[in-house]
């Protein structure tokens, strides 16, 4: 993020699962890219989110979500 006005909240879970929770405002979506196939990044004007996820399996994902939808 280009700012922490632009974080809502960061969480760290001290429990078993190790759970970890980062919520902001990206601000206006810009681009959305794969990296390698396995990295999604998304640009917002307040920042960038990276996040480990494959290109197949979102894809898939994703045209499971519009089939339930239609």
């Amino acid at each position: 993020m280009k700012s922490k006005r632009h974080v809502r909240s960061i969480s760290i879970s001290n429990e078993a699962r190790d759970r970890v929770l980062f919520e902001g405002d990206l601000g206006e979506l810009e681009e959305v890219v794969f990296i390698e196939g396995s990295m999604l990044e998304v640009r917002g004007t307040n920042g960038v989110l990276r996040v480990e996820l494959g290109q197949r399996e979102t894809e898939k994902l994703m045209g499971q979500m519009s089939k339930t939808r239609a």
